[in-house]
């Protein structure tokens, strides 16, 4: 029995008794705990980016002007991503010496502390420039309690899949994002209908941070209930899923997580073009109404929804690797033009919208879980891990700021040309290596 094993504490154990039913953890159980808790995840990443462009700049930093504030709001957006991989090194300590039930129970509470708190926040008008540093340190908590959030399910439920359905299981992670946004855009949507700009600034925007801790907690038990059972442990103890010394993974497998890093930096660039940004344009650069767009948003998250299901359907009939590389170069076509629809009005941004998640769902469906059997059984838990840190963190970490920097100084051809890096980066990333590439089919 393993040392982790030994010091899991009587929580794990009592929850491993409560859980088991004698039988080995279904692909389509495990899928059901993985997507409730990227979307508890993904709900609270939404409802701080929206915040980020329709509260922060006006609360916490009101004596800039609306793009300077919300380009400092983006700044302070970046850190979580930066605390991430630090998030990572700290609760994978905490995993192998006290088990990961423990581990993961303390990264949510973390994770619905962090974003509960900002529920509280003071403003600049209250407390001064002590809004801003709690903002940053608020998001820090929630980017390191993501990285201690990794719970190996995604890994595990792609071991466990059937050999001719990977891409349709691969996808289903993925499925947390386009829900986590229509929850949190339809929450702002409707405090920003029914109240007035002075309530929704004074006490409205709070709510959806309550929400998310409450679904943070739901979220950690349906994930406990798949993580404590007994076929959970058998992986983990045969160290399939037992995280490795950062270190040690890093020497043997340190190519893969470079690799694996860039390789789907196509869809996490689209990620954000998609759903943070377009909204701070339309909000700094337009007369629309930021509630229509949030409706916009999630009709086109709700295609989204289809796409990435599409996706496991496409994969598992061609490949992993060819849709990536096939969606890729959508991605960078779709870089040519579509940035510029943002200024067309009800018809352009609609295109814009419902296209960019038609292409985000193709390539960011398949971005899960497809670095599991690149790593050796030992290696696997933990270089999936800061693989999906990195690749975040790369790609996605500062795209809201550089995109609203690029086009507030060059116009939104720049963010198209921002949005055309990734898709390169995927593609290069694909064609460097051919044993990286041909572990994607």
């Amino acid at each position: 029995m393993t040392a982790a094993a030994l010091n899991s504490s009587a929580l794990e154990r009592d929850a491993a008794v409560v859980n088991s039913d004698g039988h080995a953890p279904k692909p389509g159980d495990i899928a059901v705990g993985v997507i409730i808790g990227r979307t508890s995840e993904f709900f609270d990443f939404f409802v701080y980016a929206i915040a980020s462009v329709l509260v922060f700049p006006s609360l916490v930093f009101p004596y800039a002007d609306a793009l300077t504030g919300t380009i400092y709001s983006f700044g302070v957006f970046a850190l979580a991503f930066i605390a991430r991989p630090l998030g990572t090194l700290g609760f994978l300590w905490l995993d192998r010496h006290h088990g990961r039930v423990v581990k993961l129970t303390a990264a949510l509470f973390l994770l619905g502390g962090s974003t509960m708190a900002l529920a509280f926040l003071p403003g600049h008008a209250q407390i001064g420039w002590w809004s801003a540093a709690l903002l940053a340190a608020f998001r820090i908590g929630q980017g390191a309690a993501l990285g201690g959030a990794w719970d190996g399910l995604p890994s595990l439920l792609s071991l466990n899949a059937p050999e001719n359905r990977r891409g349709w299981y691969a996808m289903m992670p993925q499925l947390g994002a386009p829900l986590g946004l229509m929850v949190a855009s339809g929450l702002f949507a409707f405090f920003l209908t029914t109240l007035s700009d002075a309530d929704f600034l004074g006490w409205g925007w709070r709510y959806p941070f309550f929400v998310a801790f409450a679904i943070n907690v739901v979220a950690l038990f349906a994930r406990l209930r798949i993580v404590a059972t007994p076929e959970f442990q058998r992986l983990y103890e045969s160290r399939e899923l037992q995280p490795a010394p950062v270190g040690e993974t890093l020497r043997r497998h340190w190519r893969t997580v470079l690799l694996g890093a860039f390789a789907p930096l196509a869809s996490f660039a689209l990620f954000h073009m998609v759903t943070v940004f377009p909204l701070s344009w339309v909000v700094l650069f337009t007369p629309e109404d930021p509630v229509r767009f949030l409706v916009i948003e999630m009709i086109g998250a709700a295609v989204g929804v289809l796409a990435i299901m599409a996706s496991g359907l496409v994969a598992d009939r061609l490949g992993r690797r060819g849709l990536l590389a096939v969606s890729a170069a959508l991605i960078a076509a779709y870089s040519g033009f579509a940035p510029q629809l943002l200024n067309g009005g009800d018809l352009g941004e609609a295109v814009y919208m419902i296209v960019g998640f038609l292409l985000l769902g193709l390539a960011f469906g398949q971005s899960s879980g497809t670095m599991a059997g690149s790593f050796s059984p030992r290696h696997r838990y933990t270089g999936s891990a800061l693989t999906s840190d990195l690749a975040w963190l790369i790609g996605a970490g500062f795209a809201p700021f550089a995109a609203l920097v690029l086009s507030a100084e060059l116009g939104l051809i720049a963010a198209g040309a921002y949005l055309l890096s990734g898709a390169i980066a995927t593609l290069l990333a694909l064609a460097l290596n051919q044993e990286f590439a041909r572990r994607f089919v």
